[in-house]
């Protein structure tokens, strides 16, 4: 479970720093509030398509169209990860001081860890999770962009994400095979275990929860068998173009809060397509108590 936390806390940093908005020159950090630590570094895991410049770049540009949230603030250091592991080990020993993730995962992470809490909650933007494939293989992501809608539609999605991720609690995800369909093509989709428990790999390297539940699901409705192969997070995009994957499990969009894409996708694909998401979630900060 120690590579699982040090992933999931990893994550966390990478969200925190995009929730910030701003840099020195556009803003000033507000004093922290007697008792609270001036928050300078913030981690996160290496987005796609994003050098720290862009990062930088993509952090004021959200906050310039969502607004900077109370009470958060903004990072003068960014520290990105290649994974979760080692961004949890990071705040740990305080190289970083806090991050952001989604609700769902933040809430996981911190009823795992004693020495986490969550502390700013809905901060904007949105997130939004989707399947992403390079663009050669567009006409793939309009059949599963029909099948999200279909599992949507007939209540499946809400139904995998309570079992997987909301009544989960503190427990760990269970391993479940996914099942074969004799004659069919397969789908390589590449997992990383850094956004439990939406996207799991337990201790021993095996992906379980959400992630085998949902791309089991996918592949029936499709008519193809998925092969799940973990991925570092750093690593997605080159297995990606590399032809060691076929699609990317996870690839983080930004909505405002009327569910509306914003123009500034915090993994930014060029030539790649990108399917519309299968699950959102509002964002939460979270450092150690």
């Amino acid at each position: 479970m120690k590579r699982l936390f040090g992933l999931l806390l990893a994550f966390v940093v990478l969200l925190s720093c995009a929730g910030c908005g701003g840099n020195d020159d556009k803003q000033t950090p507000p004093e922290p509030a007697a008792g609270e630590q001036k928050s300078d570094k913030v981690g996160a895991l290496m987005p796609i398509g994003l050098d720290e410049e862009g990062y930088k770049r993509w952090t004021e540009s959200i906050a310039e169209s969502e607004g900077q949230p109370a009470g958060y603030v903004a990072p003068r250091t960014v520290v990105f990860y290649d994974n979760m592991n080692a961004m949890i080990m990071a705040l740990q020993s305080k190289q970083i001081d806090h991050f952001a993730t989604s609700s769902k995962v933040g809430n996981y992470i911190a009823a795992r860890n004693e020495d986490i809490k969550l502390i700013d909650n809905n901060l904007k933007p949105i997130l939004g999770y989707s399947i992403g494939m390079q663009e050669k293989d567009a006409a793939q992501i309009e059949e599963i962009n029909s099948a999200i809608k279909a599992m949507k539609d007939d209540g499946t999605l809400d139904k995998l994400i309570k079992e997987n991720i909301t009544d989960v609690g503190n427990a760990e995800p269970a391993a479940t095979p996914i099942p074969v369909i004799e004659g069919a093509d397969t789908i390589k989709v590449a997992v990383t275990g850094d956004m439990p428990a939406m996207d799991f790999v337990t201790s021993d390297g095996k992906p379980a929860g959400f992630n085998v539940a949902f791309l089991g699901e996918l592949g029936k409705r499709i008519n193809k068998n998925v092969e799940l192969v973990s991925i570092e997070a750093g690593a997605r995009s080159a297995a990606l173009t590399s032809g060691q994957v076929d699609a990317l499990f996870w690839v983080i969009g930004v909505y405002d809060q009327e569910g509306n894409a914003l123009p500034y996708p915090l993994d930014s694909l060029k030539g790649f397509a990108v399917s519309s998401p299968y699950l959102m979630d509002s964002r939460v900060g979270v450092t150690l108590k």
